[in-house]
Formats: C-alpha cells, structure tokens, sequence
C-alpha cells in the first residue's frame, strides 16, 4: 500500500506505445513526497543493456532535480541520446524543476567551423524531430542535407520532446557529411528552440512562414546571442521560407535581411492554401512565387532552392518536377523521403553535353586570359562574360557532384 508520503505529485510520459514502435521508448515519471527513485525497466535488450539504461535515467532525474519518484521505462531499442531525451520530457512534464544538464555525451565531434556558403544543397531531408528511428540511418541516403523538423511534422503537444529529442540528436547522431539543418517553429514559438538547439551547433537553421525581413534578423540576432554565451563566433546559417503571399512580395528584403543568409525557399502548400487555389502537377498557381522566390535569391547573392514534392509514389513526376525547378534556376529542393533523393541528384546534374560545353568555354576563357586577351572565343564565336561565369560554375558544381574527375577534364 503505497503511504500519503509517497504519494504522487505529478505525472509525466514521453515517448510512443504499441507493438509498431522501434527504436525508441515511452517513459512515465511519477513524482513522490519520498521513497527515492524506483525505476522499473521492461527492454528487449535488457540483458545486454539494462544496467546501461538504468545509469541514463538516474543520470537524467539527478539533473532534472527528481530525488523522488517512480519510474517506468518500456525500451524498444533506443539508443541513449533517445533515452534521455525521453526521459528528461516525462520528468519535466511530471513537475521536475532542476536546471542540471540533462545531455546525452557527445558522441560525434562539435564542428570546427560553418559548412561552406555556397556548398551543395540538392536535396534537403525532412526527418520528424520526434521520430528518432529515422534520424539514426538517414545519412546513409547522402543527401546533401538533413532537417530535424520541429514544426508541421510535430503534433503541438509533443513540441516540447521533439526540443530536446532534436538537442540530443545534435550531439550524438552521425549524419555521415550532410549539413545538419533544423526547421524551428514559426515564431515566436521558434526561440524556444532555438535556447534549445543553438548550442549544439546545428549548420543551418530554417525559419517557416517568413513575411519580414526583421523576422530573419531576430532570428538571427538571437543565434549570435547564444553563440557568444557560448563563446563560438562559426556563423550558422538561415534559410528562410517563404510560404504566403505577403512574403512573396517581401522575397529580397527577407533574402537580405542578414549576412548569414544563404538560401532562400519556399512552402508551395502554405502559399497555395493562402491564395485559396489547388495545388498542382503542373504548378502554373506557383510559377509567380517561384520565379520571384528564384529572381530575389539571385538578387541577394543566395541559393534559390524549390519546395517539396509530396507524391512520395511518383517518380517520374517527380523527376519532371525537378528538372522544370533546375531550367526556372533553383538549385535544390526538399525531400520527404529518401528514396527521392537519388531522382533529385540527377535531375540538379548537368547533363555530360553541359558538362562539355562549359568545359570548353572554360578552356577557352584560360587560354585567353594567358593571351592577355580581353576577348574569348570558342571557334568562331564570341563568349560574353555572363556566359564564362555561368560555365565556371557549372564546372565547379559538376566537381562536387563527383560529375568530373581529371581524366575527364
């Protein structure tokens, strides 16, 4: 019989339930007057780590301020930036109040400085911030990017665990070279996570429903705040998004709003249900938002990157899709499952006649720069400098697309 002493104070759960889940755990932490902390743990790899687990959820309660309480965890595999995660939002939404650092360890090195300014960003990840199953392989796919989404993909009620389920992932999941994005929640809601996951040193911060440029430069403003609590001075760069008309109309004030501005994106299902029209295969509703979103980038010196494709099952449709968004100038777009990245890569790939063309007038624009000419020719014609910059980059892209080796130069 349980005594009036210890008696709960408070309740809190975290994390799935049912025979479907993987990879993660649900945690219920009862808070008690006394009794210390009874943990009771259900795993099926409780043989092998069930000592494990038990030193992450004391570890985490100690840090939360929970010196009483009764403890169930019902483990499906998680690792331990799961576990603590999912521990830590059982205790805090049970009551626990302490201010310790409830962090998994680091398990993947801290960067060392940005991710390159105009680095490759074909293909962006979307991976639900509560979902820890899809973040632990998703670099195997290679895409250029992963976003470790804390806005539409999560139920507003679970916004306070996909925080620090995000936090954790940060600092312990290896990505395997893709630029670790996060997709904040629109503001203001978005500066919670931003205390949250700024210092774990994401890449790239994504900001929804963008209609101001003073939106970007708070956001940006308050990144270089905690980045100096930190005492790192690396830039992390923003990718606004656009997804209503207004912020259309807004498109270059919002790409140039800030310094640490490098891409500049748009929401097509947002932006169609703001001007009350059907979103289609062929996108004639969006061609305005699109071409204004592609001119405002490229008017602000950032990467113009196009929206998601959401027929997961149409990859033909897909590729199409693409290859119309690479001819309007954008340089990427965004997936919502892996097996679109590949149709992605090679619709944003040059085609080896390109690749060709533009080594020619490469060559052509050395040979003449070691002349001392001030005029390029590419046999009988005159090459314009807009069109040697346009090749010079292609060239350059095709490199890092591993499109182009020495041989073939």
């Amino acid at each position: 019989m349980v005594s009036e002493a210890e008696r709960a104070t408070g309740r809190g759960e975290a994390g799935p339930v049912g025979g479907d889940v993987r990879s993660d755990l649900h945690a219920a932490v009862e808070l008690t007057k006394s009794g210390g902390v009874q943990l009771e743990i259900q795993s099926k790899v409780g043989a092998m780590y069930g000592d494990s687990i038990r030193q992450s959820a004391e570890s985490v309660l100690a840090a939360v301020g929970v010196k009483n309480a009764r403890v169930e965890i019902t483990d499906q595999g998680g690792l331990p930036f799961t576990i603590a995660a999912r521990i830590e939002a059982a205790a805090k939404r049970a009551g626990a109040k302490g201010k310790g650092d409830a962090r998994p360890e680091r398990t993947v090195p801290p960067r060392q400085g940005p991710t390159a300014r105009d680095r490759l960003r074909r293909s962006r990840l979307y991976l639900p911030g509560n979902q820890p199953k899809l973040m632990i392989n998703a670099g195997i796919h290679h895409p250029d990017g992963v976003i470790l989404d804390l806005e539409d993909s999560v139920h507003p009620d679970e916004k306070d665990a996909a925080r620090l389920m995000v936090r954790n992932a940060l600092r312990c999941v290896d990505f395997m070279g893709a630029e670790r994005m996060v997709r904040i929640n629109q503001l203001p809601l978005g500066f919670e996570d931003l205390k949250a996951v700024v210092p774990e040193g994401p890449d790239l911060i994504l900001i929804p429903k963008v209609e101001s440029a003073e939106q970007v430069v708070e956001v940006d403003e308050r990144i270089r705040g905690v980045r100096a609590r930190d005492g790192d001075g690396h830039a992390i760069w923003l990718m606004p998004i656009l997804e209503s008309a207004l912020g259309i109309e807004n498109a270059f004030a919002i790409a140039s709003a800030a310094e640490t501005v490098v891409a500049l994106t748009l929401g097509l299902e947002d932006y169609t249900a703001d001007l009350g029209v059907r979103k289609t295969q062929e996108g004639d509703e969006s061609l305005f938002a699109r071409l204004r979103t592609v001119n405002a980038a490229r008017a602000a010196g950032v990467q113009a990157i196009d929206s998601v494709y959401g027929d997961v099952g149409n990859v033909r449709g897909l590729e199409e899709w693409a290859r119309r968004s690479r001819a309007l100038g954008f340089e990427g777009m965004g997936c919502i499952h892996p097996r679109q990245i590949e149709p992605i890569h090679r619709a944003f790939a040059p085609s080896p006649e390109e690749i060709e063309k533009a080594l020619q007038i490469e060559a052509a624009f050395q040979e003449a720069q070691a002349k001392g000419l001030g005029v390029v020719r590419l046999g009988t014609k005159m090459i314009d400098p807009p069109v040697v910059l346009r090749a010079q980059r292609l060239v350059k892209n095709a490199r890092r697309m591993g499109l182009i080796t020495d041989s073939t130069s």
